[in-house]
């Protein structure tokens, strides 16, 4: 039902606005309600098998860490990792089923976004092997025990560079949507930028109105990953 995607992109430029206007209690509504929008169309459009019951528990997971960094990004940053983790997985395994070709596309794919990932992580994970790290509700300053970190980060960051990977492989699957493949990949890059942008501003630097490009980067590429799903999905049928 076309209602719930509306539904989300909705409840996402709520969250925007709780965001720029520093509204707390909007943004407790907003935030969830996106994912439990794309859920329910998820489920009402092509229903929870097969692979598409994988992408159903990736938005489930997603809204576990969705509020359990909304409670507090500090304390439970490790636990909101998790079930994120958990949703890239889910995301994985829902991507791979079957199990597609490989291809010199593929292959190139993987050294870009492997190249690229190690950059990226070397600069997020540095502050931490110095004992520095800035946190976007805080001032920038020491930061200690924060070193224990470094491990989950980069499981982490390998997790979403294969969930990167496993979508933008379905660009040069024969057996996807043109439409669909594109919808998924960009939903994808969005989502892994997200991870990014958050992971910069929590242990890098602070970056202007970095929260909202977090926030909107990961609502509309999960919409878009979603949207992409069900357009493949309901071609299928």
């Amino acid at each position: 039902m076309i209602i719930f995607l509306i539904a989300a992109l909705l409840f996402a430029a709520l969250e925007v606005v709780a965001l720029k206007k520093n509204l707390p209690r909007l943004e407790y509504i907003a935030k969830p309600a996106v994912m439990i929008s794309l859920f329910i169309w998820l489920w009402t459009s092509v229903g929870l098998q097969g692979a598409l019951l994988w992408f159903g528990l990736g938005i489930l997971f997603s809204l576990v860490g969705d509020v359990l960094l909304m409670i507090s990004l500090d304390r439970f940053f490790l636990a909101g990792l998790a079930a994120f983790f958990v949703a890239h997985v889910t995301y994985i395994i829902g991507f791979n089923t079957p199990l597609p070709d490989l291809s010199a596309w593929s292959l190139l794919l993987a050294v870009i976004i492997g190249i690229n990932g190690v950059r990226v992580m070397r600069r997020i994970l540095a502050p931490l092997a110095a004992g520095q790290a800035v946190s976007p509700r805080r001032v920038p300053g020491p930061n200690g025990g924060q070193s224990h970190l470094r491990i989950p980060i980069i499981v982490y960051g390998v997790v979403i560079s294969v969930m990167l990977l496993s979508a933008l492989m379905k660009l040069s699957d024969l057996s996807w949507n043109a439409s669909a493949a594109l919808l998924v990949g960009l939903g994808a890059f969005l989502f892994y930028l997200s991870d990014v942008i958050l992971a910069w501003m929590k242990f890098v630097a602070p970056v202007q109105h970095g929260r909202i490009y977090n926030m909107l980067s990961y609502q509309l590429g999960q919409i878009a990953i979603i949207a992409g799903v069900v357009l493949q999905f309901k071609a299928l049928r």
